[in-house]
């Protein structure tokens, strides 16, 4: 690369990160900030819910039938109730989950009673959220790191962060190396925070690129663009076949959407099913026989979640919901009627970007244990440095304000000055970016038409009559 060239390719790069920096950047803090709280959730709950998770027990005292468990759950509601879902107590200290629909509840959300297995006494009732049942705290910080407790279109608040950071982590790297001395000796005139900026950008670059694509995966729209790539090529995660029709035991991997959060719209139907199934519920000991068919057919995981039919003609579902290291989501499809298994879908039969995606956001999500969550909280506060070092170094740099508004250091000048094959290339490569990843790209053309608003006031004053 002649030096002009790379006199050319460095101003164009610095011009986007200071762009990143000053625009993008509080996105990503915002986000980094609020996903290190969620990090730590696991241990938030465990004391802020102690009374309701952990159960205490007589010494050598038995756990009564998991039916019991549920029978003392449901005396203490209306007989209208049903339940949507039973999940076991994993072990010898913790309680035992009914979650119950509740028409007082927003979307997506369910009662959840937590039974002791010894005493069979009710030691809480919280309201959980989706699928993942995850309890009160845990929603709200999941809502606020996802959209900024704004509903759907919040979310776009995450995407922007997660399509930007991957930009502007290559993009740091790509200025550290270009502004290294070109002479073996030459000296190195960098500020304290410089340094800093630049050392944990790269200490951290290989976790920023994880947690970007990452996030990417089940943004709104970037992560629709993924799936469907998935679903084209055949790699989409099966979805386990719940009818009790004659072609069950054949059934046809469907696409599932690989974010956790998209599961919440899939059972939303479920409490309006069972509600107009009243009287005709599952009875209590049909939770034994689910769980003991489970068993028998090989889910070993210690956290399982039995639900009933969510409709007629439906199969009770047994699910592992193991999410640490190794993954436990083999999941069955069963007709109690006749106690066969009707559907049983393995992650090991996954294919292997399905299996990657849900590590990936099984990592994201700090599943893995405390090692990955403290993986997780270094990076989000890592970020966060960095965006807090990059602002000073730009706030202390003599004539930012000018620099900032000269037309020869704009994106569109700069780009200007490349080869017309180069120039070409970088047009296309942005265009094919802001295909994939819509947010980028619809960003990304508001920063080109600043850029270009500077560039044709301060590079010809003419214009601006």
């Amino acid at each position: 690369m002649s030096p002009s060239s790379r006199k050319t390719w460095q101003l164009l790069i610095r011009r986007l990160h200071l762009y990143i920096g000053l625009l993008v950047a509080p996105f990503i803090v915002v986000a980094a900030a609020t996903g290190l709280l969620y990090a730590l959730t696991p241990q938030l709950e465990n004391q802020l819910y102690r009374s309701a998770l952990q159960a205490e027990s007589a010494p050598g005292a038995p756990a009564q039938p998991l039916s019991a468990q549920v029978q003392a759950a449901l005396q203490a509601l209306p007989a209208s109730a049903a339940v949507l879902a039973v999940r076991p107590a994993p072990d010898a200290r913790s309680t035992t989950r009914v979650m119950v629909a509740d028409a007082a509840l927003g979307p997506s959300e369910y009662r959840s009673l937590f039974v002791n297995p010894y005493s069979l006494a009710l030691q809480g009732d919280l309201t959980v959220y989706g699928t993942s049942g995850v309890l009160p705290l845990r929603k709200q910080l999941d809502l606020l790191h996802r959209q900024l407790l704004m509903g759907e279109w919040g979310r776009t608040y995450s995407e922007l962060a997660a399509s930007w950071l991957w930009v502007a982590a290559l993009g740091g790297v790509a200025l550290w190396w270009l502004s290294r001395p070109q002479r073996a000796g030459a000296p190195v005139n960098h500020t304290p925070l410089r340094r800093w900026h630049h050392g944990l950008g790269l200490w951290l670059l290989v976790g920023l690129l994880f947690l970007s694509a990452t996030g990417l995966t089940w943004s709104r729209w970037a992560g629709g663009h993924f799936g469907q790539a998935l679903q084209q090529m055949g790699w989409q995660t099966p979805r386990l076949n719940t009818s009790l029709g004659t072609d069950a035991s054949s059934a046809h991997a469907h696409h599932q959407p690989a974010d956790p959060h998209a599961d919440h719209a899939e059972h939303q139907a479920a409490p309006m099913a069972m509600a107009g199934m009243a009287g005709m519920g599952p009875m209590p000991q049909d939770f034994d026989t689910a769980l003991a068919l489970a068993r028998q057919h090989g889910l070993a995981s210690s956290k399982l979640e039995i639900r009933p039919p969510a409709a007629a003609g439906k199969a009770w579902t047994v699910t592992e919901i193991n999410r640490s290291w190794p993954t436990e989501v083999d999941a069955l499809a069963m007709d109690l009627a006749n106690g066969q298994v009707l559907h049983h879908n393995r992650f090991s039969d996954y294919p292997l970007a399905s299996k990657l995606t849900r590590w990936g956001i099984d990592l994201h999500m700090g599943s893995w244990g405390v090692l990955n969550q403290a993986l997780l909280v270094l990076l989000g506060a890592g970020m966060v440095a960095m965006a807090l070092t990059g602002w000073l170094q730009w706030r202390k740099r003599p004539g930012r304000g000018r620099e900032w508004l000269h037309g020869q250091l704009t994106l569109v000048h700069q780009w200007r000055q490349l080869p017309r094959t180069a120039a070409l290339a970088l047009l296309l490569v942005a265009a094919a970016l802001g295909w994939l990843l819509p947010v980028l790209g619809c960003s990304l053309l508001a920063l080109l038409a600043l850029d270009a608003w500077i560039y044709l006031r301060r590079s010809h004053p003419a214009a601006q009559h």
